[in-house]
């Protein structure tokens, strides 16, 4: 299940120990040749054809919706996790009365749409207090009742990886009609998501971090029954028969199938999405799975490691492996992710703790690097 370092596959000099991900990815050589193509495109326009502004987009909708175990169908491209909460706010109902869940420290793209939503509807927000024993899932099964409305969660906790069972979510979700919507964006790609297990409402992921693509990209799961719903823009592409450039002033009520009227507009960007499309393969090779499993054991070391200095951590079973959020006893030192950065260690601190998320790039040597570091600066 283990993969080797796949650092030749990436521009990461070997002085340099890069343990950030969760603040944003490097792209790879082959995902930076494909955004080279995609410019290239756009410089010699005359190369390019109608169904450029489909084939690739399709291709890559489709290798995200293997990942989840989705269709296509149930896919759109976005721009970011904020225009995808913003699409299920849109669409799902909220009355009088109703309560919205979130959790405590949450990432704001999946709080502020809520926030306006409960405001105009009268509702009332729900914010779940970290737990003293960093089990989120029992607190939040206890939170939803028959007021709830809708729960708005991550897969993990973006400051120190605490994790959601949120098949169990699902499923009390189901149980008192509320719509779950789920940001993955500091998941998908390296945690298993299986949209027929845990059934979210809306899903989305921005493409910048463990996805391992370009900024100002992402996708958004659209459960089959929010197909007929409103989207945010009303574009050309997002139209029945826009393929048929010539036919495009012919107007057209319906729209193209599924998940796909939700798409932003230019949606093919020509630039990005074939960056999107080579780092999704990447991963799809490699295997999500196996990422976790690789992931989890360079965390397991780095705490094993970190305690013997006398830092906590969240319990390996309680956390993504893909994360590990440092403690101290007296909060983390001011100034420390700074200075860890000034001798080529990048980490970031969030929340309270340091935050420390590799990648199948990273090597023991770099894990020397991190500590050598750290207990100077400590």
């Amino acid at each position: 299940m283990m993969i080797p370092s796949q650092r030749h596959l990436f521009d990461i000099p070997e002085d340099v120990a890069y343990f950030n991900c969760a603040y944003m990815s490097p792209l790879s050589h082959v995902a930076l040749a494909a955004g080279d193509m995609g410019l290239r495109r756009k410089y010699n326009p005359w190369k390019m054809f109608p169904a450029d502004f489909f084939t690739e987009s399709e291709a890559t909708r489709a290798v995200f919706a293997s990942m989840i175990n989705a269709s296509a169908d149930d896919i759109a491209i976005v721009p970011a996790a904020s225009y995808g909460t913003a699409i299920a706010s849109a669409n799902i109902p909220l009355a009088s009365g109703q309560n919205i869940v979130l959790l405590d420290e949450q990432f704001p793209s999946n709080v502020y749409p809520w926030f306006e939503q409960a405001k105009a509807a009268s509702a009332e927000i729900i914010t779940i207090a970290r737990p003293i024993d960093d089990q989120w899932t029992p607190l939040i099964l206890d939170a939803i009742n028959d007021k709830t409305g809708i729960v708005a969660l991550p897969h993990c906790h973006w400051t120190d990886g605490g994790l959601i069972d949120l098949v169990a979510v699902g499923k009390r979700c189901r149980e008192v009609g509320a719509a779950l919507v789920i940001d993955a964006t500091q998941s998908l790609g390296v945690l298993p998501f299986d949209v027929q297990a845990i059934q979210p409402d809306f899903m989305v992921a921005a493409t910048y971090k463990w996805l391992m693509g370009p900024y100002t990209m992402g996708f958004c799961y659209v459960a089959p029954k929010w197909h007929d719903g409103r989207p945010l823009e009303e574009g050309w592409i997002q139209r029945g028969g826009s393929e048929d450039f010539s036919g495009l002033v012919d107007y057209r009520e319906d729209y193209q199938a599924g998940a796909r009227r939700y798409d932003m507009g230019e949606r093919a960007n020509f630039a990005l999405m074939p960056v999107a499309k080579a780092a999704l393969d990447m991963i799809m090779d490699w295997g999500v799975e196996k990422i976790q499993a690789t992931l989890r054991s360079r965390t397991n070391t780095i705490a094993e490691h970190a305690k013997a200095l006398g830092l906590g951590s969240i319990d390996p079973d309680l956390r993504a492996g893909h994360f590990l959020g440092l403690r101290f006893p007296k909060g983390v030192p001011d100034g420390l992710a700074a200075k860890m950065a000034d001798n080529n260690v990048f980490v970031s601190v969030r929340g309270p703790a340091m935050r420390i998320t590799p990648h199948v790039f990273n090597t023991d040597a770099d894990v020397d690097k991190l500590f050598a570091v750290l207990e100077q600066e400590i």
